[in-house]
């Protein structure tokens, strides 16, 4: 016999989770007992959400699921918009928390940390949230969670444990845990869309960020059609954005869109082509030619644009089928000659793109930072111009090296899961993007950095407040109230934390620090002021 909480953490190591992220509470401590005989680590946060949001960029850097511990009620609300954002991105986040004891749940007996239903708070942002009301369920429900991570579209899961079962015996038969794989897909679906991609003229392939792990096969197909591919930002970099048929991650863009319009056969895989892939311009793709659509999620696949032909599957398979398919000798002899027509096409689609006003001087900064950094540096973004530009002009070479809160839209996302990546991926240089707005959202992580000696680079982009909304105000002859803040000496709050900070007076000075951020085992926060003369000066000092 063990109790509960044993069962718990003995189950999380067996289904490989290595990490951890809470805020050890009274209602929580019992989780702590048994963690030192295992070999997970413990990441303390400075704030609930920052724990949703490490465990976050953990699970994008990994495609293993992020795990939180979280106290009994502000815990779990402070988590919430984590785990909205993980929701909306479909991000694998496992929330383990404590709830009041069984004979008080909805009760309103006014005990500590007490909600009125914790469980339904959780279930509006989550693929499904548990009361374990018998020690026996945790076996049942880890794998129902784990399920969710490996089989479909993996989202957020929250499991609640009363605090009176934590300590409750339990009998405990040592078994190997099962996952589950993810379905293929139907042979008929798949020799239609061979069919249609053999013998189409100007195909086109869509990549959302349910192709990350499908960049071979991907490639594979695009070069075997010799057609141009792009991305959703979700699904940024799963074709090297280097490939000479790459259009990147540009799905917004007029002449792009002209492609897609103009293509008599289009394949999207893993995408919603949600209004979050087009916030650059806000323009919707039309389509004209007959649109295959791949999807792990059966609703997904008739949601925003009906295909003629969709194929429920995970993408790695479906992809795997069609180009085994294409190589069938009728498919090979069907398959048009397109020499050097796809990279004409990406030529012209790319050359004019519409960029914003500040975009130049993104740009130079961009620029700065890929000189500088390694081919395999993982950015990672909040919510900010510097980000918004950078989605689609930073190029990727691989997947799940550049993430970014799309879906909710989450401000001081950036911080705390450049954290869970650099936890993920020691090795792995890795930059956090970020707005001096949503950075004072979650800046107190940089303590726990400090304290964990996670050395990641944090580029701080300073337009003095809420600039992208001040600039939606100016535009549309709003007064902007609320949106100019007070921001205080940024370079001195990070060495204040024990970081280095730094503000260059030039793009040399930049790329000097960024070279030193890299040698250093401490966190770097280098601050960019939107109008510092350099960059106003097109790069050139000011004089």
């Amino acid at each position: 016999m063990i109790t509960c909480c044993t069962l718990l953490i003995r189950l999380l190591e067996k289904y490989g989770v290595d990490t951890i992220f809470g805020i050890p509470g009274v209602h929580t401590i019992e989780f702590y007992r048994d963690l030192p005989a295992t070999n997970i680590r413990h990441i303390t946060p400075r704030h609930e959400q920052g724990a949703g949001f490490m465990a976050d960029g953990y699970a994008r850097a990994t495609g293993k699921p992020g795990v939180c511990l979280l106290i009994t009620g502000p815990g779990v609300t402070n988590a919430t918009t984590a785990m909205a954002e993980a929701y909306s991105d479909s991000v694998p986040l496992l929330c383990i928390s404590s709830v009041n004891q069984t004979s008080e749940l909805g009760m309103g007996g006014g005990r500590l940390h007490e909600l009125p239903s914790q469980r339904n708070l959780t279930s509006a942002c989550t693929v499904f949230s548990h009361t374990v009301l018998d020690p026996g369920e945790i076996p049942h429900v880890l794998a129902r969670a784990f399920a969710v991570f490996s089989s479909g579209r993996p989202g957020p899961v929250h499991i609640e444990i009363p605090i009176n079962l934590l300590t409750a015996e339990v009998e405990f038969s040592p078994q190997e845990v099962q996952t589950v794989s993810r379905p293929g897909p139907d042979p008929q679906r798949i020799e239609e869309a061979a069919r249609l991609l053999a013998s189409a003229s100007k195909p086109i392939v869509i990549l959302g960020g349910g192709a990350v792990d499908a960049g071979v096969e991907a490639t594979q197909l695009v070069e075997t059609l010799n057609c141009p591919v792009l991305t959703t930002i979700a699904g940024k970099g799963t074709v090297d954005e280097s490939h000479p048929l790459s259009l990147g991650a540009t799905l917004p863009f007029r002449d792009v869109q002209g492609l897609i319009k103009n293509a008599n056969v289009v394949l999207a895989v893993g995408t919603e082509f949600a209004e979050t892939d087009l916030l650059y311009t806000g323009r919707v793709p039309k389509f004209n030619g007959k649109l295959i659509r791949i999807d792990i999620e059966a609703e997904q696949l008739v949601r925003n644009f009906a295909p003629a032909v969709p194929i429920l599957s995970d993408a790695r398979l479906a992809l795997q089928a069609i180009n085994l398919e294409l190589a069938r000798d009728e498919n090979q002899s069907v398959l048009p000659d397109k020499t050097g027509q796809p990279i004409q096409d990406i030529a012209s689609a790319t050359a004019n793109l519409e960029w914003q006003p500040l975009a130049a001087q993104h740009q130079l900064v961009l620029d700065i930072v890929r000189s500088e950094l390694p081919d395999d540096t993982v950015i990672v973004c909040d919510s900010c111009q510097l980000a918004y530009t950078g989605c689609h002009y930073f190029p990727s070479q691989s997947s799940r090296h550049w993430m970014f809160p799309l879906g909710f839209g989450t401000l001081g996302y950036g911080l705390p899961a450049a954290l869970g990546v650099k936890l993920a991926k020691p090795e792995s240089a890795v930059v956090c993007l970020v707005g001096d707005g949503g950075y004072l959202f979650t800046v107190q992580e940089l303590a726990t950095a400090v304290d964990e000696g996670i050395a990641v680079i944090v580029i701080l982009w300073n337009n003095g407040g809420y600039g992208e909304i001040r600039d939606a105000m100016v535009e549309t002859g709003i007064p902007t109230i609320g949106v100019n803040l007070k921001t205080p000496d940024f370079v001195r709050m990070a060495e204040s934390f024990g970081c280095h900070g730094c503000a260059p007076d030039s793009l040399e000075a930049l790329a000097t620090e960024i070279g030193a951020a890299l040698r250093r085992d401490l966190p770097t926060v280098i601050e960019i002021h939107e109008n510092a003369p350099y960059l106003l000066n097109g790069g050139q000092a000011h004089e």
